[in-house]
């Protein structure tokens, strides 16, 4: 007889605090899209993370990187191309789930706050190969994807930059395009035709050598406030990657107008953002 009533009693137990359970994840779930997206945050290679892309929209990011590798006509996504699975495709990780959330949020990944969001493809095979396989499934999601035509820019819910091994010659001989092309610094000393530079991404430590930690060095801040200032007149965003991870290094870069944050340390980029400001300001 203890031993029924013992049985009941957990049963009603866990009975009871299920509801509870269930209205707190709900809750939870609404209070992070009540949250305005973190327009400065990248999530570098987001693919490592435990949950693609999912991972960073929980804390907010408004970019994700996906490196592919063009392997028996699939785009798989993966950092080596010793590391791909075919379940593991461009469309299942990425397209397909961000095409689901613009639905339910009316043509935008987040329903509050700016609403563009970039995802940036690495190109690891060679473009020649990849990008007319790359650009077919790009059109097939063209209801999602912002559309470039000439110099006039059609936004929807998801902006494609290419990087890596990216279709510099073939990219801007197409009028009509769901991409845009990541610059390096080069880049910053041509034009910029019909916007086809996107963004501009270099290795912070082939240019830099200050780590974040004490002062920035002045000669090394002028050069950083140069490329920012170069970059934006051709409406190009500035990230660097291999860069330091710390709140000294994000403050420094955010107030020297440094675009995109790159981190894998999706929480802790999170909230220096939120506590300084990051999801708004420009």
């Amino acid at each position: 007889m203890n031993r029924y009533r013992s049985r009941t009693l957990w049963v009603l137990i866990i009975l009871g605090c299920l509801p509870w359970s269930l209205a707190s994840a709900d809750d939870k779930s609404d209070r992070e899209e009540q949250l305005p997206p973190l327009i400065h945050a990248h999530a570098h290679n987001d693919y490592e993370h435990h949950r693609p892309l999912f991972d960073a929209l929980d804390h907010g990011f408004a970019s994700v990187e996906a490196d592919i590798h063009l392997v028996d006509g699939q785009l798989l996504v993966a950092h080596d191309r010793s590391q791909v699975k075919p379940e593991r495709t461009l469309q299942s990780l990425y397209l397909d789930p961000l095409r689901a959330r613009a639905k339910k949020f009316g043509g935008r990944i987040y329903p509050n706050g700016d609403p563009t969001f970039y995802l940036l493809i690495d190109t690891k095979s060679d473009a020649n190969e990849t990008w007319p396989v790359l650009r077919k499934v790009l059109r097939d999601y063209s209801d999602l994807l912002t559309k470039f035509n000439g110099g006039e820019i059609e936004s929807k819910a998801v902006t494609v930059v290419l990087t890596g091994n990216r279709p510099r010659q073939l990219l801007p001989n197409e009028s009509v395009r769901q991409a845009g092309l990541d610059g390096e610094m080069p880049d910053l000393d041509k034009p910029n035709p019909n916007g086809i530079f996107l963004w501009m991404s270099e290795d912070w430590r082939h240019f830099f050598k200050w780590t974040g930690k004490g002062p920035f060095p002045p000669d090394e801040k002028a050069r950083l406030q140069d490329i920012v200032t170069k970059a934006h007149e051709r409406k190009m965003k500035v990230r660097f990657w291999d860069a330091p991870q710390s709140v000294n290094f994000w403050s420094e870069l955010r107030g020297d107008g440094v675009d995109l944050m790159n981190a894998d340390d999706l929480a802790g980029l999170e909230k220096f953002l939120r506590q300084n400001s990051g999801s708004s300001s420009p």
